[in-house]
């Protein structure tokens, strides 16, 4: 049994490792000094806008694919909130159905349409346990709007597919909470998360790369101070 947990903690790993070399080939991924939604100053960045042309946005869903199907999370459809979960979601679902999953799409406007077929969805009917996949979560506010859709037509939302779980603290009030976004989903809203990687997956890839020695020990330093499990 450790046998298999620890293979596949290395394989998870791996893939992590893997990703984050991919996000910051791309410039996705970051260092500096950044103000965060929560106006906290983060030495490093993560913005998957930057994933912006077919080739990126295109093994940028071969990852999610991937990490999903490692998770064993059971869904029957993907749902990508607006905005940046439209495009995500969509690739996601073009890469599990190339890796042989094909599963129903939906995904919501802001606005709801007035004419046509009406109404805020588009894509498939909402039904039957609903994965939702966007970039982060930093207060988890997207995902709670997506569940009150999702349930609202009579679905169940049941897992949620990130790229990256920053594992910080979130912000309540202006305050700090004790739980990061991720861990209020999974033990207050009682879904599973799924991430490709998560930023102490980064820190062990910082770590090992000598060129990045005092982006790790920034990015520590930060994960020390706002840091949740």
């Amino acid at each position: 049994m450790n046998a298999l947990l620890n293979k596949t903690e290395c394989e998870e790993n791996a893939l992590a490792k893997e990703f984050v070399q991919f996000a910051i080939d791309c410039g996705v991924l970051r260092f500096g000094e950044f103000k965060t939604k929560a106006g906290r100053l983060s030495p490093y960045f993560f913005n998957a806008g930057l994933f912006d042309d077919g080739a990126r946005l295109g093994r940028l869903a071969q990852f999610y694919a991937r990490a999903i199907l490692a998770s064993g999370i059971e869904f029957d459809m993907i749902f990508g909130p607006a905005y940046k979960g439209i495009p995500l979601g969509s690739a996601v679902a073009v890469a599990l159905a190339a890796a042989g999953h094909n599963k129903p799409f939906a995904y919501n406007r802001k606005e709801a349409k007035d004419h046509g077929e009406g109404g805020s969805l588009v894509g498939a009917p909402l039904k039957g346990r609903v994965l939702i996949v966007d970039d982060v979560m930093s207060a988890g506010t997207a995902v709670r709007e997506s569940i009150a859709l999702i349930r609202s037509a009579g679905a169940t939302p049941h897992a949620v597919a990130i790229a990256l779980d920053r594992q910080e603290k979130a912000t309540e009030n202006g305050q700090d909470a004790p739980w990061s976004a991720v861990q209020y989903v999974r033990e207050k809203l009682g879904l599973k998360v799924c991430a490709i990687a998560s930023l102490a997956q980064l820190l062990q890839y910082l770590e090992q790369d000598p060129q990045s020695l005092p982006y790790f020990k920034a990015v520590a330093a930060y994960r020390e101070r706002y840091g949740a499990a």
